[in-house]
């Protein structure tokens, strides 16, 4: 009777749980959908803010949606290229019980866990020492510190999923480390890494704090590496900010477009995912 009834207890709370994840998600899509729907209309998704946008008049944010996607993109290049090495040594080139190995996972979960104003703050203390200006490039720089934690961490769990045996059978076929780190485990984590670049992408488009200070903002599209940019949860804040109920309203459309734009991306991952997974060994 005990063991019964405890496990319809747990049964209750992950049914809970799993009913509070799902509701959170709903009554957020459905905030945002209700106030943001209203204002969203074509002019301000292919219009850059014109004089006095952030006072209710005429203009888009083409700039931050395009500002977004450059410096999420760059970071996540940046961050992916890095993480990969890193990730690819932790699992093949190193033990797994080392110390070594210990201290290099306890400082990316440190890192993982600093929150992104820090990020920013040492952004900037960076671009003071290079004598640089808030920018495209500070913002990929700073997002791809925030991200190199999550892909790292990301991609070396999907890695250690690997059968331990085909590490074997390609070392046994004579392939060297770096040719079985490429072409068995890379491959075999393909999936796994596709949905790790995605977690990374979606944390570095919806960061705000970490470009506050490095990216700066910038009601013109994006030119150049070196000039400030705008990215759209920065414009969502700046908005939110305003006494203007029509503002705040565009604020919630632009906080829309950011979902949307999640949201897309993982589906697009979703058939990545599928297509990948032909190929990995069960």
């Amino acid at each position: 009777m005990g063991k019964h009834l405890e496990e319809r207890v747990m049964l209750g709370l992950m049914i809970g749980s799993m009913v509070l994840v799902i509701g959170s998600l709903l009554l957020i899509l459905a905030t945002v959908l209700v106030k943001g729907l209203p204002a969203l209309n074509l002019a301000m998704l292919t219009q850059v803010p014109k004089g006095g946008y952030y006072l209710g008049k005429e203009g888009g944010i083409l700039n931050a949606i395009a500002g977004s996607l450059a410096m999420a993109s760059g970071a996540t290049a940046l961050s992916f290229v890095l993480g990969l090495g890193v990730a690819l040594y932790l699992q093949l080139f190193v033990r797994q019980s080392s110390r070594f190995a210990h201290l290099v996972r306890l400082a990316l979960d440190v890192l993982w866990g600093v929150p992104s104003i820090v990020y920013g703050a040492f952004g900037f203390t960076l671009l003071l020492l290079l004598k640089m200006r808030a920018s495209l490039l500070g913002g990929i720089i700073a997002l791809a510190l925030l991200e190199l934690p999550i892909m790292v961490r990301g991609m070396e769990e999907v890695m250690g999923m690997v059968p331990f045996g085909l590490k074997e059978a390609s070392s046994a076929l004579g392939a060297t480390r770096l040719e079985t780190a490429l072409r068995v485990f890379v491959r075999q984590a393909a999936p796994g890494i596709v949905t790790v670049i995605l977690l990374a992408f979606g944390r570095g488009i919806g960061d705000a704090a970490s470009v506050l200070f490095t990216a700066g903002y910038t009601d013109r599209m994006p030119s150049s590496l070196l000039r400030p940019v705008a990215s759209l949860p920065l414009a969502v804040f700046f908005q939110l900010g305003t006494p203007l109920p029509e503002v705040q309203q565009r604020a919630y459309a632009a906080a829309l477009v950011l979902v949307v734009i999640v949201l897309g991306i993982s589906l697009l991952t979703r058939l990545l995912v599928r297509r990948l997974s032909r190929y990995v060994v069960r």
